[in-house]
């Protein structure tokens, strides 16, 4: 690595040490790509408490809506093949998806969390996700709550199975095989970087832990009007729901498991080339950085932005995950920042995005901008 970073990843190494010596954290990975080469690479901590297995760099942890960025990187790459448009009909390649009144969604409005379907059944369980034909027959039986494109609501669980069935209509594959063979493989990542993730990787994954993260669901579902309509009560998107091995093998994309190096370099391949690899054309990528949206968000009841499928904010874009995982590019400075954690917190002053804005605030200082 370029050594006139040796004091950033210096910097980085101590704050993790320090966490996980404090027992703030069990497990924590950090990684960095500035045009296209990696210059952070950090890890601390064990992968499991409980056995002693430590964390390393090449560790897959859960990382909940982090994976968000995964499945819209999917949709970018399929796009620039000329195998999906935005402006796509979801009904034109899910005809049933066209029942109550929804042939006019497109994909344009579920990468934007604008279809108006953000809900779920109140009575929905895990064991119902790892079923992915009853959740696409479930979603396109669907009513939508207003008419798409006129409010923003997360679609924190509905968007992973708008998105990847779309993609599993046109291409005839699942989600999770087209990530593996056209994002994750091209970039040598392949056991690191997962949507389902093969029975075979499940003993190599980080061991989830709550510190706080449940609470925090818990207020929110008795504080927020909304809240249990898009994450009723069994499939809160908690580290009980991200330990078990039938959801982690389900295609579920809207969460994913990664390494933290592996999203950083998943991202670095959307600004530019990585070892010959870029993944959009400088084009695409302007077109799906772009603020597409900036609303008052039904959930949260707060001011949100996005872009097509990633959150768009002080010059960035990418997403992050309840308990405190993230992966963001900034395309003015050609960086990538990626925090993953194995003990899934809230109200903690949220460590990890302290390690997105120390890694931040030192290239564009270094870069001078």
């Amino acid at each position: 690595m370029d050594g006139r970073w040796d004091g950033l990843r210096a910097e980085v190494r101590k704050t993790i040490d320090d966490l996980v010596f404090a027992g703030r954290e069990t497990g924590v990975q950090v990684a960095a790509y500035l045009d296209g080469q990696p210059i952070v690479q950090e890890q601390a901590g064990l992968a499991d408490a409980g056995t002693g297995r430590p964390l390393t760099a090449d560790t897959p942890v859960h990382a909940v809506s982090t994976g968000k960025g995964l499945t819209a990187t999917v949709v970018h790459v399929l796009a620039e093949r000329g195998q999906l448009d935005y402006g796509l009909r979801i009904a034109e390649v899910w005809p049933e998806f066209a029942r109550h009144g929804k042939e006019h969604i497109t994909l344009r409005h579920a990468l934007t969390h604008t279809a108006g379907l953000p809900a779920l059944p109140p009575d929905i369980t895990a064991e119902d996700f790892a079923d992915w034909d009853r959740m696409c027959a479930l979603i396109a039986d669907a009513q939508p709550w207003w008419a798409p494109g006129t409010r923003l609501a997360y679609h924190a669980w509905t968007f992973g199975w708008l998105v990847g069935e779309v993609v599993r209509r046109v291409t005839g594959r699942r989600i999770s095989e087209v990530l593996a063979e056209e994002v994750a493989g091209p970039l040598g990542v392949a056991g690191e970087l997962f949507l389902g993730v093969p029975e075979a990787d499940l003993p190599r994954l980080a061991r989830l832990e709550d510190a706080g993260l449940a609470a925090m669901i818990a207020y929110a579902s008795a504080n927020l009007p909304n809240f249990d309509a898009v994450a009723p009560p069994g499939v809160r998107p908690d580290a009980a729901i991200g330990s078990r091995p039938d959801v982690l093998r389900a295609d579920v994309p809207a969460v994913g498991t990664m390494s933290a190096r592996a999203v950083a370099r998943m991202y670095a391949a959307l600004l530019g080339p990585v070892d010959g690899v870029r993944l959009i054309s400088p084009e695409r990528l302007r077109e799906v950085s772009a603020v597409a949206v900036r609303a008052e968000e039904w959930v949260f009841g707060q001011e949100a932005t996005f872009g097509l499928g990633y959150a768009v904010d002080d010059g960035s874009f990418g997403t992050a995950g309840s308990g405190g995982s993230l992966a963001f590019a900034y395309p003015g400075l050609g960086l990538t920042v990626a925090a993953v954690r194995n003990r899934l917190g809230a109200g903690d002053g949220d460590p990890m995005e302290r390690l997105r804005v120390l890694v931040r605030d030192a290239v564009a200082r270094e870069l001078g901008r």
